[in-house]
């Protein structure tokens, strides 16, 4: 048994200028900005406690919206994943970068949330 639970949303940013790109994502949707755990990919958007996060995160790639789901049990919530017809596309530190059958991305992270136990969807 495993639990998960959509944990938030990224805005990928390929423009090199981190600090502009989250003012203006701060400034679109009237969230300020908080420095996240590594402020040289990352700046977050505060939301409500508890809230879904928002990040604005500077990448290599297109620039691209994916969001995360947050799991107690990165590899079994990868394989449920998988089972529904995802696919792994790349091993990040500890979580991975999957694709969708529609062909988004999105991420599969250690859980993140305060109230995540309380709040997630459970798996047998």
């Amino acid at each position: 048994m495993h639990r998960s639970q959509l944990a938030g949303f990224i805005i990928d940013c390929q423009d090199g200028d981190l600090d502009s790109a989250s003012k203006f994502w701060s400034a679109a949707l009237g969230l300020p900005t908080r420095r996240g755990w590594d402020e040289t990919k990352y700046v977050g958007l505060q939301t409500p406690p508890n809230g879904l996060f928002i990040e604005v995160q500077k990448v290599g790639h297109p620039s691209r919206v994916h969001l995360d789901i947050e799991t107690d049990d990165v590899e079994a919530e990868v394989q449920r994943m998988e089972k529904l017809g995802a696919k792994r596309i790349e091993k990040i530190e500890s979580w991975w970068v999957m694709q969708a059958p529609t062909g988004h991305r999105f991420c599969v992270i250690g859980a993140r949330r305060a109230e995540f136990a309380r709040e997630a969807n459970v798996w047998e």
